[in-house]
């Protein structure tokens, strides 16, 4: 039976990106017969241009329906001035939280062939793979009370509310626990328990799961001290687990030491396993239409998406066997480019991994 892909291009790049995943796709079925239904949908500041909100009722039903979501990316500075409820932000936020995806997956790999594009020196990033866990529906993303109200002499005054529940807390542990187990058994819980009672309730819940996991070493560390660690020593990490806005900010620390933010994928899951798969790189509204924009972060969510909610670990395998052969070939879009290398566009770059994906299908089926 075929499963059901909803594409999700949004806004800046992501169409560009989303493209090459399509490209991966169909290739996926017509040389290692895949079957998959592809269905195409709007968000973001795409879909409020178009329909006038940024999440159509069409768009989440589809949602629901697909086994899988692949996003592109969604924002950009057309839209800032909305009010708040119609940006194209509260289009991704709210898919994430009608469709439950609480746990966010966001590898850093600094792949060989890349280890010299990192900013950071060679020696501290080479053999660099951490997995950040960050917890995707909770927190003062989506804590509430929330807004702008006027207070004395007419000043304007912005409110937000950092709001954990204990159960919150423990189903992305577990998570992390669980992860943490396939890989080396270690786990980070970060937060900022010394002056947030919310995560001082973070870190005593972490805890009392851990005594669970006799087996996976858990240790703790403020949020400053380990945006200062993931830049200073890096590879001391195996997973990390954090809270929303924590985790959105680490993870694109964890990103640059790799040599790019376009070569890390990402994963979003529900507790049913369903789940939306995006690059964290954001719409990049700069470079959008130009053609040079790496799809690489969005090929690598699609083995996500394969290995997490497709059940196709094999072509998984297979799929990040071909981003690294490609690397291999010396290909680099213009983020990764060094000294005199000529950079290829968005789309050679996708062809070339569907080409030595292509290969590849000689030698398996």
């Amino acid at each position: 039976m075929a499963k059901t892909v909803l594409c999700l291009p949004g806004d800046g790049i992501g169409p560009e990106v989303t493209a090459e995943a399509i490209k991966l796709l169909e290739c996926l079925g017509t040389d290692f017969g895949l079957s998959l239904r592809i269905e195409h949908g709007a968000v973001g500041g795409s879909a409020y241009d178009q329909y006038g909100v940024p999440l159509p009722e069409t768009t989440l039903a589809a949602a629901h329906g697909a086994d899988a979501v692949l996003l592109g990316a969604v924002g950009g500075p057309k839209w800032e001035t909305l009010p708040y409820e119609s940006r194209p932000e509260r289009g991704l936020l709210a898919l994430r939280s009608e469709l439950g995806l609480f746990a966010n997956l966001r590898p850093a790999v600094t792949y060989p062939q890349l280890a010299d594009a990192s900013s950071l020196k060679t020696e501290l990033v080479s053999g660099l793979d951490i997995l950040i866990v960050r917890e995707l529906t909770g927190g003062i993303y989506f804590g509430q009370p929330r807004g702008v109200r006027t207070v004395e002499n007419g000043e304007q005054e912005g409110f937000n509310t950092l709001v954990y529940r204990e159960s919150e807390i423990e189903r992305i542990a577990r998570v992390a626990f669980d992860v943490a187990r396939k890989r080396n058994r270690r786990l980070c819980s970060v937060d900022k328990a010394n002056v947030l009672e919310a995560t001082e309730l973070w870190r005593k819940v972490a805890t009392s799961i851990g005594n669970e996991y006799a087996d996976v070493e858990l240790s703790h560390m403020y949020v400053d001290n380990a945006a200062m660690q993931l830049v200073c020593r890096p590879k001391q990490f195996d997973v990390i687990v954090t809270t929303n806005m924590f985790g959105d900010i680490l993870s694109d620390v964890a990103a640059m030491l790799t040599g790019s933010i376009g070569m890390l994928p990402s994963a979003s899951l529900a507790a049913d396993g369903k789940g939306m798969y995006e690059p964290i790189h954001g719409s990049a509204p700069d470079i959008a239409g130009k053609g040079i924009a790496n799809p690489l972060a969005t090929l690598l969510s699609v083995a996500m998406m394969l290995r997490y909610s497709l059940n196709e670990t094999r072509l998984a395998t297979l799929v990040e066997s071909a981003v690294e052969r490609v690397l291999d070939d010396g290909f680099r879009t213009a983020d990764l480019v060094a000294g005199g290398t000529q950079p290829v566009s968005t789309s050679q770059m996708g062809t070339a991994v569907v080409a030595v994906l292509r290969d590849l299908s000689g030698d398996i089926l």
